[in-house]
């Protein structure tokens, strides 16, 4: 049998019904097989970064489970859900209807491909650490360490809390 390790993604949309595709793909990674999705962090609207100029904010979310799956598997479940709910992928950074990163498998490091662990600029992104200290407040970022003084060198006040805005089912 496989150990148990901490997976986290992130979420984020700014295309369509912005709410429905994150509880789309919330509910998809809770229906992964061998993932146990342990907390969702609050929603959270952000500006894009390094997007075209007027694009519209995002929607973002963390998602913290369990799995026993390779980092290869998951990679391609991240990819199926956002191909399910119409994600284009034709610009770098343009406007989509969701965004499925996966930012760390336990204490994996690794470049092979498209699959780059921990996510390669997730210590720079106010909107993957601000809702991951949310949920992780204890939480290191392989090569990184800890969430907490990551956070304090970001920028953070184009990510704002939304409370009004829920994630069925949390």
């Amino acid at each position: 049998m496989k150990p148990l390790r901490k997976v986290v993604f992130s979420l984020g949309s700014n295309l369509g019904d912005r709410l429905a595709n994150l509880q789309g793909a919330v509910d998809a990674i809770r229906d992964t097989p061998d993932v146990i999705v342990v907390d969702i962090s609050s929603v959270y609207e952000t500006a894009p970064v390094g997007a075209p100029d007027g694009s519209p904010d995002f929607l973002n979310l963390v998602i913290v489970g369990e799995t026993t799956l390779e980092p290869r598997t998951l990679l391609e479940r991240a990819q199926a859900i956002e191909d399910a709910f119409g994600r284009e992928r034709d610009e770098r950074n343009a406007p989509r209807t969701l965004d499925v990163d996966l930012v760390m498998v336990g204490t994996t490091e690794t470049q092979q491909g498209d699959l780059s662990l921990p996510h390669p600029r997730a210590h720079e992104r106010g909107f993957v650490l601000l809702p991951w200290a949310e949920v992780d407040p204890a939480a290191e970022l392989p090569g990184r360490g800890p969430i907490g003084p990551l956070i304090e060198v970001v920028e953070t006040t184009g990510v704002a809390k939304r409370d009004d805005l829920v994630i069925e089912g949390d």
